[in-house]
């Protein structure tokens, strides 16, 4: 779909991280779909913002896998990248792994009632078919322990990897079978509470991993049909 109608859709002191986010957010969520093309024009319309921002933002999503750009010809969303999102998906559970094992020796009861919270909300999404709420349960539910590990490395790793595989989580919370990350969640909940460290990261790993099997299901870059930009962007 086009980048969406009106104007201001932020302060007109938006700040190039924001404009990153908001951009970023659209591709994640499907507002901007896969091969969409992307102008400078459309996006200082919608965001209410110069030129300079949105076009650092859309270096960075370049960067990070989201966008893709061949000067003076297009800019566009970025498809969906198994090899990318397999990629991402190493890297992001080792980064949960290791935010859970820094984390568990002193997560405080507080943060254990947050994660419960938060997976409560999960299942509750799930059971409403809400793919934005699940997706935002999900990740309120692994930040707990990545923010207690305190650990600035590995909150900028995920930063950067997250948003590949937010893309992909939309399609496995969309099915049944992402009904199983609540049970998996309240193992993780349960082995914390426990202060079983490996106990704790081994379940992380099998929740991250579950993205795997959605991963090794759909078609590789190989198998994926052109889309509509592609094909036009061989008449260029």
């Amino acid at each position: 779909m086009p980048v969406p109608q009106g104007r201001g859709l932020v302060s007109r002191s938006l700040l190039r991280e924001d404009a990153y986010r908001a951009i970023r957010d659209a591709i994640v969520d499907g507002t901007l779909a896969p091969g969409e093309r992307l102008t400078d024009s459309d996006l200082v319309t919608w965001l209410g913002v110069s030129r300079t921002p949105v076009r650092e933002a859309l270096a960075r999503l370049e960067q990070v896998g989201l966008v893709q750009t061949k000067p003076g010809r297009f800019t566009r969303v970025s498809p969906l990248d198994i090899r990318a999102a397999r990629a991402a998906q190493s890297v992001t559970s080792a980064m949960h792994e290791l935010a859970v094992r820094e984390a568990l020796p002193h997560l405080s009861t507080m943060e254990l009632a947050a994660m419960r919270e938060a997976n409560a909300r999960f299942a509750n999404a799930m059971t409403r078919d809400d793919v934005d709420a699940a997706l935002t349960a999900d990740a309120d539910f692994h930040s707990v322990p990545v923010f207690a590990s305190a650990n600035d490395a590995i909150q900028n790793v995920l930063e950067q990897y997250t948003p590949v595989l937010r893309r992909v989580e939309r399609l496995r919370f969309s099915s049944l079978s992402g009904r199983n990350s609540v049970a998996q969640h309240d193992r993780i909940i349960e082995l914390c509470e426990a202060g079983d460290v490996e106990g704790a990261v081994l379940a992380t790993r099998t929740n991250w991993r579950t993205l795997l099997d959605l991963l090794e299901g759909l078609p590789s870059d190989d198998e994926t049909p052109k889309s509509r930009v592609t094909s036009n962007d061989a008449a260029d």
